[in-house]
């Protein structure tokens, strides 16, 4: 599952996940997010941080904290690289921290690192 109120960050890291095989569904906030989370169940999340009504931390917070998605994998997105924004998403459960703009080799990378197909 891709997270961004970007639809370009969205399409982008759809087709890369696609061209690999993967189903990808998409959302464009927090709140479409969790919805379709429990409708989908996805293996593997990738949300961005800065996002209208809900933002990326709490809506990880949110996932982490329901035992059902306690264990999928949240991978933070963001065009911040700072100390303290990588600290604070793993404080609310976050697994991994990529920065924006990120490449093809990083996004695959984090599916393989954290989903076992």
């Amino acid at each position: 599952m891709v997270i961004d109120d970007s639809q370009t960050i969205r399409r982008t890291a759809e087709t890369l996940l696609a061209r690999e095989g993967y189903q990808v569904v998409t959302a464009q906030d927090g709140f479409e997010a969790l919805s379709k989370i429990a409708d989908h169940q996805p293996d593997i999340i990738f949300i961005d941080i800065m996002m209208p009504r809900l933002d990326g931390y709490q809506a990880c917070a949110l996932i982490k904290n329901n035992p059902q998605f306690s264990s999928t994998p949240v991978i933070m997105l963001s065009s911040k690289d700072g100390l303290f924004d990588r600290a604070r998403g793993r404080i609310v459960g976050s697994d991994e921290y990529l920065t924006k703009p990120f490449t093809r080799d990083e996004l695959l990378g984090a599916v393989r690192a954290h989903v076992r197909r």
